[in-house]
């Protein structure tokens, strides 16, 4: 098997573990488990308060730790395994939100583990036959065709008459364990070694200003994730078509990743980054605009959304792993920060907008007021625009030192 298709292949079972979750498990615990959206939105910033903690340390132990690296991704692709196979057999009763904690907490720090090994070693995958850029693309490609399997999956499964989430579940134990046994090659490559990391390091290197544009930018994506479900099912009124929508966007995002690399090798990664976010702030206006039942212009959201997420996950990753390869630092702590980040952000998202729907008397599934679907549209489609804007911002502020091509 092929360095690259390893390396796609390790994306996407990760991928499935990022935003899918964020997709299904706030509809999941609600519907299935009978727990409120309020106790799940805390649950999830529960969860990012240990990952304040754990992400940086299981950074500094990959980075201590370099011949133990295989060892890390059987940890990590056997953990998430058995953690989806607990998350979705659970059923309603006595203590159901004591399990699905341990569940939670089971795949994201494997999946924090693996994906800090995984990104820490881009810089060797690329020294190893490719230049990052390429590497990205292939990464980026299997992490969007991981993401699409993993968000559609229990829709489908539902549609063919099976019992969607619990064989959901396991489903993805089987795929975590067959890519590990697929990818054990990956990490027989020499580790790259570098400084100790410090925050005057970081910040010397450019790297500082490039983890607080991935938390502020990837906080729309997060809001929109995490209400996507309850956007199409209960505003949209289309549950049917909500595998369709994902499909489209994660489409249009993976399709997008060739044509954004071209454009950054022309122009700079800067200078795509800018169109790319007021290509997402159209979408997110677009969709503010939509009455129940269209589902055209919404599919053409989704398409116009999904190539914006393109580029921000070729882009910004590689601008984060070459100012760490040109100030020679650490890899595997600063992914730790850089995998905190964008856990961070999913978690924010949860844990502010969950609560405050159920507050305004939204119910998923339900008949709902116009103050709860007035408040869904606003969470859902403007507070996304004003975020993109920020981001934006931090886009013409990055420093000189961050490589532009």
């Amino acid at each position: 098997m092929t360095r690259n298709l390893q390396i796609s292949l390790f994306a996407g079972m990760l991928a499935a573990a990022g935003l899918p979750l964020y997709i299904h498990l706030p509809r999941y615990a609600a519907t299935e488990l009978g727990l409120s959206l309020q106790a799940v939105g805390a649950l999830l910033i529960a969860i990012r308060v240990l990952d304040f903690a754990q992400d940086p340390l299981l950074g500094r132990m990959i980075d201590r730790l370099p011949a133990a690296r295989g060892t890390f991704a059987a940890a990590a692709a056997l953990g998430m395994g058995a953690g989806f196979a607990l998350l979705f057999s659970l059923r309603p009763g006595a203590g159901v939100l004591l399990w699905l904690g341990a569940a939670v907490v089971l795949v994201f720090t494997a999946y924090s583990l693996g994906s800090i090994l995984f990104y820490g070693q881009s810089t060797a995958f690329a020294a190893a036959g490719d230049d990052l850029i390429r590497m990205a693309g292939f990464r980026e490609a299997g992490a969007l065709a991981g993401v699409i399997l993993a968000a559609v999956a229990p829709s489908l499964l539902v549609a063919l008459g099976a019992p969607g989430y619990s064989l959901f579940g396991l489903l993805m134990t089987a795929v975590c364990i067959a890519v590990w046994a697929a990818t054990r090659g990956l990490w027989r490559l020499p580790a790259v070694s570098g400084g100790s990391l410090s925050l005057p390091a970081l910040r010397d290197a450019g790297a500082a200003r490039l983890l607080l544009l991935a938390l502020v930018n990837s906080l729309p994506v997060a809001i929109t994730s995490t209400l996507f479900l309850f956007f199409v099912s209960d505003y949209l009124q289309l549950p049917a078509m909500a595998g369709p929508f994902l499909i489209l966007f994660f489409l249009a995002a993976g399709l997008s990743v060739p044509l954004w690399t071209r454009a950054c090798t022309i122009f700079g990664p800067r200078q795509v980054l800018v169109p790319a976010m007021t290509l997402a702030i159209l979408s997110f206006l677009g969709a503010a605009l939509l009455e129940p039942g269209a589902g055209a212009a919404f599919a053409a959201i989704c398409l116009c959304s999904g190539a914006a997420l393109g580029a921000d996950m070729v882009i910004l990753p590689v601008l984060f792993s070459s100012a760490l390869a040109r100030a020679g630092l650490q890899a595997g702590t600063a992914f730790g920060l850089w995998s905190f980040a964008g856990k961070l952000s999913l978690a924010c998202a949860a844990a502010a907008l969950l609560p405050l729907l159920e507050l305004s008397g939204f119910r998923p599934g339900e008949a709902n007021s116009a103050t709860a679907l007035t408040t869904l549209i606003l969470a859902y489609a403007v507070l996304p625009c004003l975020i993109k804007l920020a981001a934006i911002s931090l886009v013409f502020r990055l420093p000189q030192e961050v490589p532009q091509s």
